[in-house]
């Protein structure tokens, strides 16, 4: 038993040893500075651009794949749904990220249960002991309310099911369903940003971006949906 415990420890070291490696070599390529500046963004937009129009299914692939490592690599997934709706539009950008994301965020829970399982139990287990009863009514149902209200960071919402034994098939399902609208809004917004570059040669002020029906549409809609889970959260998560 002791044994074991020391193989799981080691892989899970290792686990966060690659995720460290990842994202050391991402932000060593790419500074904050450069990604974030309007003429990066503008030439790598034809890039992109160029290369869907020639090779979809390629590029799909690679972001898909791309999606999944971010997640494993506890990512955070609204830079990514701005990117994807940016690339793909708001559409194919949610169905591309969707199925990343949810692949990611199902091989992280996976993983986590069987090597992490005892150290979430022992972390949250008190704090989310409500839910548990919960679960055992209806996995699936209060699994998929558990992802549309969000109010705990990706990351530790992916492995915090643990707790409630999930099967991963229904976290698959519940986490593509129950996400789908924070990401199609965030891909609208990325939607939005590619219009608003591709009618302006200078980067845009703040301003331009605000006043933009692609822009603020989908902000005013998403500012509604931060209301109604906030709501929701004060109901699921009251013992």
């Amino acid at each position: 038993m002791e044994k074991t415990k020391k193989i799981k420890l080691f892989i899970g070291l290792f686990y966060f040893f690659l995720v460290a490696l990842f994202l050391y070599f991402f932000f060593s390529k790419f500074s904050f500075q450069e990604i974030t500046s309007y003429d990066f963004i503008k030439n790598n937009r034809e890039f992109f651009f160029q290369m869907k129009q020639s090779n979809l299914f390629l590029l799909a692939s690679l972001f898909i794949s791309f999606a999944i490592i971010w997640v494993l690599a506890a990512g955070f997934v609204s830079p990514l749904a701005i990117f994807a709706g940016f690339i793909f539009g708001k559409w194919l950008g949610l169905i591309f990220l969707g199925f990343g994301m949810s692949l990611g965020a199902t091989f992280l829970y996976i993983f986590a249960n069987y090597f992490l399982k005892e150290l979430i139990r022992e972390k949250f287990s008190n704090k989310f002991q409500g839910l548990e009863n919960k679960f055992k009514k209806s996995e699936f149902t209060y699994l998929l309310i558990y992802r549309f209200i969000g109010g705990i960071p990706f990351a530790i919402s992916n492995v915090l099911p643990c707790i409630f034994n999930v099967k991963p098939f229904y976290f698959f399902w519940a986490t593509l369903i129950g996400t789908a609208p924070q990401i199609f809004l965030f891909c609208s917004l990325g939607n939005g940003f590619d219009k608003v570059i591709d009618r302006n040669l200078e980067a845009p002020t703040l301003i331009e971006l605000i006043y933009s029906p692609d822009i603020y549409i989908p902000l005013i809609i998403f500012a509604v949906l931060i209301v109604i889970t906030i709501f929701l959260r004060k109901l699921f998560y009251n013992k």
